[in-house]
């Protein structure tokens, strides 16, 4: 089989790999006989909210298990007709064969990522927060490009963004900002940028345009429903209000409407300020705080479960994911996984799905990509 054609064909067996893998093959299809078997049973729907979520799981199942099996059988019947066209010297069906794999291959990518959304709060909103690191007005000023390209990310997918919490720089860009997205997956999706961003550039802060790096985190964090506990003891928190301040430093009100909340044993804080009323606010940050107790679980349990390949338990000014670099070239380097792009402008206007589809994927495979730094 020509070249072209078994690169598309190794990309799509690839793909089916991890996607096996993902679902746990054999597990998955004796799961689905057992829910298939649940929903023939009368009494399920006696508890509305239990056969919700027993419908939920066999319809992600199904859908992913039919995608599968759809996609090998097609990889097998392409194959095949490629090959008996280059048997007979039929260029024009090799080259519709070719075309078929082409489009079969960002079918399998795109059924890939959606498998590999399979956690518990992967489906769910998520809040993503964004503080500048040292380095003032430079790290401030990087702080809210990221903001916006998170921004410009979500509404790519349709999804809708509320600025919770936003505190400005003093000159220019933002100190801190955190963002609720609200869309299905979206907390799957933009788990993986939890970490430090690093910005290489010529100073546009700089009369002698020199160039400067700056660095700024990201955390993720999901939006918890009603499905998934979070104990939270009123005595180990301490609540304190503010008067709230938009950009610039002007005041948005002239009461302390602010909500900050500490939590005593993780000394997590979290702030909320977009609403007038203070009972709102107080009421948003108490999410905040239980989505962040919830994802301090979730690391845990990854680093317990696979400590060697922990990416979320180390998220500090030191654990940098992914670097930008502006000047003297262009190139944008995640630091996990080596995917790279020679296009940042286009990567700060949202494009992120390779960097989120190639992470994902290392979550599953647990393979480790040892890439050079960029400068």
């Amino acid at each position: 089989m020509r070249a072209e054609a078994q690169a598309y064909a190794d990309k799509i067996t690839e793909a089916l790999a991890l996607l096996r893998r993902s679902l746990d093959w054999d597990r998955a299809l004796r799961r689905l006989d057992e829910l298939n078997a649940r929903v023939e049973d009368p009494d399920l729907w006696n508890d509305a909210k239990q056969a919700q979520d027993v419908m939920r799981e066999r319809r992600r199942l199904d859908e992913a298990i039919t995608a599968t099996r759809a996609i090998e059988s097609e990889l097998n019947d392409t194959v095949e007709l490629i090959e008996l066209a280059e048997a007979e010297g039929d260029e024009e069906m090799a080259a519709d064969g070719t075309a078929g794999l082409s489009a079969l291959a960002e079918r399998a990518e795109q059924d890939k990522v959606k498998a590999l959304l399979s956690g518990e709060a992967d489906a769910n909103d998520t809040y993503l927060e964004i503080n500048a690191g040292a380095g003032g007005t430079e790290s401030n000023d990087w702080a809210e490009m990221l903001q916006r390209m998170y921004t410009r990310w979500a509404e790519r997918h349709g999804y809708k963004v509320e600025l919770v919490d936003y505190h400005a720089g003093e000159q220019a860009g933002i100190k801190s900002a955190t963002l609720l997205i609200k869309g299905e997956n979206a907390y799957g999706y933009a788990k993986t940028e939890s970490g430090v961003h690093r910005l290489v550039r010529i100073s546009p802060f700089d009369s002698n345009a020199r160039r400067q790096t700056s660095f700024a985190s990201v955390w993720v964090y999901p939006v918890i429903d009603e499905n998934i506990e979070v104990e939270i003891n009123e005595s180990d928190l301490r609540i304190d209000t503010y008067r709230a301040s938009g950009a610039g430093g002007q005041h948005i009100n002239t009461t302390d409407s602010a909500v900050r909340i500490t939590h005593l044993p993780t000394g997590i804080v979290v702030q909320c300020q977009n609403q007038r009323s203070q009972h709102k606010n107080r009421a948003e940050a108490y999410n905040q705080l239980r989505a962040r107790l919830y994802e301090r679980e979730l690391a845990i349990r990854e680093a317990q479960a696979n400590a060697e390949n922990a990416t979320k338990t180390d998220i500090g000014w030191g654990h940098q994911i992914r670097s930008y670099v502006l000047q003297p070239y262009q190139l944008v380097k995640d630091l996990r996984t080596g995917v790279a792009s020679t296009a940042p402008s286009d990567v700060l206007d949202g494009a992120l799905d390779p960097f989120m589809a190639a992470a994902l994927s290392q979550r599953v495979t647990g393979e480790q990509v040892v890439v050079e730094d960029v400068d």
